[in-house]
């Protein structure tokens, strides 16, 4: 990719860039929300189209103006957001599009089935291939969309943040798959923020700051503190930071044997006792699909409980409505930011507003203030840092770190007794999950609890005062800050048992 160029009104996405990848090589391609790396990659698949420069395909001047385009010149894109119809299954998905002169019966679906599963067999992305989407984990939906690339004629594979949404052993297992891919000659370019895992599987490194490419190099010549400075253009502490042991408070959050149930009568969550105080971080740790989900929702009113009782601020809550939470301070930051938190297509102030639009400050005789209402968004945006060109270009445009920035700005200025994060820093780079978890420290340092929902370990044994471990919808395990270790973690993960410094599995009642 020769000089590209690539403007949105008058934010400079891509700035002359040349980005350069060798086949059958694993490319990482790093930067900060809103660098540019992604315009770049959505230029390669056919999504954008450049304003100007060049694209080269195996020495070829290439002009790609579609995604059908960039497909058949042998490019695929595994998205961070999975391209998958959720009730079809994974082969009905994979063959999607596909044109056919055959007559389509039984035969040829099992032809397609077989066709699929030996494919799928070659490079250890084994899934069920006649179960609807949304039956799948995280892991095997990330394999489907993997398959689909392969079995389209990719080679060329772009994997967009592709370990955000995985747990340890799928990452480890999709790294494996990555070097299979290499050795049968495909070349992969990687979109992330993780540095440890681009020093782990990357040959080659560049590097994009404020939509210019600002350096690259191989592996070796890489450290993970000079990526970090490199990305942010400052000094950067690849630890993170720690926090200060303080004294929690009374009890906020109090949960007695909570159950809930899933639409099909299954307990997501079984049983399960815990509490949160005032100045503490809980941390809740698992795999996916072990509960996390149902948790939080019914904890932010969007779930109703089967069974058990919420205490919250020493008042038993039945069956209150979100706004009701919302009204006695309990902030929420959910799983997905663009499908659950915000309006991609409403401007920065109607975002801001979605949860004090009723209150005196912000409207008079149901009309919005809009004066006021102008001045208070401006001062959140100068408070928590979100870069944006205007207050009224819609938020879907912003980085995702700006996204999550204006999240965390309208919780927290509610000034909640807890906040609930699931998955805070998912797709953030290394720069914006910093300033996240500062939030939520400043958090808890001002009295607040918070209930931290995350499948990222180091983030949850960094600023956790408690860990709770789920696994089947229950608590498999309470470890205090300063005992935590990933692999204590990961065993309670998969199940086991802990006792006596010894891990056992569980018995089976029948």
């Amino acid at each position: 990719m020769k000089d590209i160029v690539k403007t949105f009104g008058e934010v400079v996405a891509s700035n002359h860039v040349n980005f350069e990848v060798k086949k059958g090589e694993i490319h990482a391609l790093l930067g900060e929300n809103g660098a540019g790396k992604s315009t770049i990659m959505s230029m390669l698949s056919g999504i954008y189209r450049a304003d100007s420069g060049d694209i080269y395909i195996n020495g070829k001047l290439s002009r790609i103006r579609s995604p059908k385009e960039s497909m058949e010149l042998g490019i695929g894109m595994v998205h961070q957001n999975f391209r998958l119809v959720d009730t079809l299954t994974a082969v009905e998905n994979i063959i999607l599009g596909e044109k056919s002169n055959k007559w389509r019966g039984s035969s040829w679906m099992k032809k397609k089935i077989e066709e699929i599963e030996e494919l799928a067999d070659k490079y250890g992305l084994t899934f069920p291939t006649k179960v609807p989407i949304w039956q799948l984990s995280v892991g095997e939906q990330q394999r489907v969309e993997i398959v689909k690339t392969l079995y389209r004629g990719a080679e060329i594979i772009i994997f967009d943040e592709p370990t955000s949404v995985l747990t340890p052993g799928e990452v480890e297992q999709l790294f494996l798959t990555m070097q299979e891919l290499k050795r049968n000659g495909k070349t992969m370019i990687i979109t992330t923020h993780k540095l440890k895992e681009v020093m782990t599987i990357a040959d080659q490194i560049s590097v994009m700051r404020k939509g210019t490419m600002i350096a690259q190099m191989s592996k070796e010549e890489a450290t993970i503190q000079s990526l970090a400075n490199l990305m942010v253009g400052q000094n950067m502490a690849d630890e993170g930071f720690s926090i200060k042991v303080i004294e929690k408070g009374k009890p906020i959050l109090d949960v007695q044997n909570l159950v809930v149930r899933t639409k099909l009568r299954i307990n997501a969550i079984d049983r399960i006792n815990f509490s949160v105080h005032e100045y503490e971080i809980v941390g809740v740790a698992g795999v996916a699909g072990n509960g996390q989900k149902e948790l939080a929702e019914v904890l932010t009113g969007l779930m109703q409980l089967y069974s058990g009782q919420i205490v919250f601020n020493n008042e038993k809550l039945t069956a209150p409505s979100v706004q009701q939470l919302i009204d006695k301070g309990i902030a929420h930051i959910p799983e997905n930011r663009m499908k659950s938190g915000l309006a991609g297509s409403l401007g920065i102030i109607d975002n801001l507003m979605m949860k004090t639009y009723r209150s005196n400050a912000r409207a008079k005789f149901g009309l919005m203030k809009k004066k006021e209402n102008m001045e208070w968004a401006a001062n959140l945006i100068k408070k928590f840092d979100v870069r944006t060109p205007d207050m009224v270009s819609p938020v879907a445009q912003l980085s995702g770190g700006n996204q999550q920035k204006l999240l965390f700005a309208r919780e927290i200025d509610i000034n909640p007794k807890l906040m609930i994060a699931v998955h805070p820093t998912q797709g953030l780079d290394v720069g914006a999950a910093k300033a996240v978890h500062e939030m939520l420290v400043q958090l808890r340092d001002s009295g607040s609890g918070v209930l931290l929902i995350s499948e990222d370990l180091e983030e949850v044994m960094q600023l956790s005062d408690k860990i709770l471990v789920l696994y089947n919808g229950k608590i498999n395990g309470v470890i205090d800050r300063g005992q935590a270790n990933r692999e204590v973690i990961g065993q309670l993960m998969a199940g086991l048992n802990y006792k006596e410094g010894a891990f056992y599995e569980p018995e089976i009642v029948v």
